[in-house]
């Protein structure tokens, strides 16, 4: 039975998250290598997020296969807002109080129900008035419906949960830390709360999250990079490297998105599912995952940024002659793409051919010059090698004016997430890492687009339950505006 399955998942994660000893149950669970207090909480605090969005998920679940249910446990009563707090009255009345029997209805009370907003150091309470008309000769009542909520019949605003969400995966702060700051506002939200907000939220954000990657898809051009972030490995309680990988148009595109994925390893099995049947051209450095994808009719172009940083590196750490000679003609060809970035496709081919190959063809044979001059196996000799055998796609940019000279585009897009890695990308599971993908991708595309992420977040959060799938993509950042 679907509702037995529900509550045996519950309670086995609730058992994990919440049934624990901080003396002994936490170090079994996570090792004698995890006893930083720190990721300990951020450990029970992903349990407690996963816990909320395996549940949401099991009730999406139940309403597209309805059976007979279980008799319901009596649930907890909500506990009451602070009085104290300020509150704004936010009233909803029907259209239309004429009954269709022709008499004018009357009020004859309402219903209040309250939610927590919060902005930034203020928590304040929104009341939402809903009243009760009746018409007296046919006995009809009528009442405004409740709005729809992303947590329905939670006391959190959409402003609350933006506020959150944004804290978490933009500003790097774990829950518990945002417990203690909620407390200094009036108002201590535990960390179990917050961590069911998250998990519910991932699950709503899903949908856009897809249709995100589906456009991204669309794309002839894109970047792809991969950074590394520890994850608890299941059963002795150690973490081991996962990766967070980065997919994003070009800065060349009109379009600016970039989606996260995240994977447990570097195999290049992960991007080719994420790329699944994408047949375009991927700027990427020489990572040997990707070499599969060329093979399937994907066109490789590569980063000159990468070429080039070796030869600077032998410059700045050895004063290296030959470095400073090559270091010049690099600089040519960036001094060019200033330049062409600025133009229109046709005019940057143009400029490109006109100005950037000859420099390239030059590099090209000072490498081929120099590599039969240094010693073979110094760093020297590495450097030249790697710009000769990957020049084809070091050059492809030359003959394709959607494609970028380099991949720092995407590294650009993917350094927040190493500034903050200890900070809130401990993963507790697979489905921690994804989540946080899930809703970087979001917040990290709007930032891309100008936008204000809690803004964004904030307006998305409010029109998302109401939104028609087949407009879901008017919410994306690259399409999204402020509702009137």
């Amino acid at each position: 039975m679907l509702n037995r399955q529900k509550n045996h998942t519950v309670r086995g994660l609730r058992a994990l998250s919440h049934n624990h000893n901080p003396a002994s149950a936490c170090q079994h669970a996570i090792g004698t290598d995890m006893q930083d207090s720190e990721q300990q909480r951020e450990l029970f605090e992903t349990l407690d997020t996963d816990l909320a969005a395996v549940t949401a998920e099991i009730e999406q679940l139940a309403l597209t296969n309805p059976i007979p249910a279980e008799p319901a446990k009596q649930q907890p009563k909500r506990v009451r807002l602070p009085a104290e707090l300020p509150r704004t009255d936010i009233h909803h009345e029907p259209d239309s109080t004429l009954c269709q029997c022709g008499y004018q209805m009357k009020r004859i009370g309402e219903d209040v129900s309250e939610k927590l907003d919060y902005q930034p150091g203020v928590f304040t309470v929104e009341r939402h008035v809903r009243g009760k008309w009746v018409c007296h000769p046919c006995e009809t009542l009528v009442q405004a419906p409740v709005p729809a909520q992303i947590i329905d019949k939670g006391i959190p605003t959409s402003g609350l949960l933006a506020q959150v969400l944004v804290a978490k995966y933009a500003d790097h702060l774990p829950l518990y830390r945002q417990s203690g700051i909620f407390e200094r506002a009036g108002l201590a939200i535990p960390d179990s709360t917050l961590a069911e907000w998250v998990g519910r939220c991932g699950v709503a954000l899903q949908p856009l999250v897809d249709a995100l990657k589906q456009e991204l898809l669309t794309q002839p051009v894109l970047h792809a990079d991969e950074t590394p972030l520890p994850m608890l490995k299941p059963g002795n309680g150690k973490t081991h490297r996962a990766y967070l990988w980065s997919y994003c148009s070009t800065p060349l595109s009109s379009m600016k998105t970039v989606v996260f994925d995240f994977a447990e390893s570097r195999g290049g099995k992960h991007a080719e599912q994420f790329l699944d049947r994408w047949r375009g051209t991927l700027v990427c450095d020489d990572f040997p995952g990707y070499k599969a994808l060329f093979r399937s009719g994907i066109t490789e172009a590569g980063c000159m940024a990468h070429a080039r940083r070796k030869f600077h590196e032998l410059w700045a750490n050895h004063s290296s002659q030959i470095a400073g000679e090559v270091l010049d003609l690099y600089a040519r060809l960036y001094g060019v793409e200033r330049e062409a970035s600025l133009l229109d496709p046709a005019q940057r081919l143009a400029i490109r051919q006109t100005q950037a190959k000859p420099v390239a063809d030059a590099l090209h044979q000072w490498l081929l010059v120099q590599r039969q001059r240094v010693p073979s196996g110094g760093a020297t000799f590495k450097a030249i090698e790697y710009s000769l055998n990957r020049w084809s796609a070091l050059t492809h940019y030359l003959n394709d004016p959607q494609v970028p000279i380099d991949n720092n585009w995407v590294e650009n897009q993917i350094r927040p997430v190493a500034l903050g890695r200890k900070n809130w990308m401990f993963a507790g599971s697979l489905r921690a890492g994804k989540r946080a993908a899930a809703i970087m991708s979001l917040i990290h595309s709007a930032r891309l687009n100008g936008h204000d992420p809690y803004g964004y977040m904030k307006d998305v959060l409010e029109r998302l339950p109401l939104q028609p799938f087949s407009r879901i993509g008017e919410l994306l950042p690259h399409n999204w505006k402020p509702a009137q």
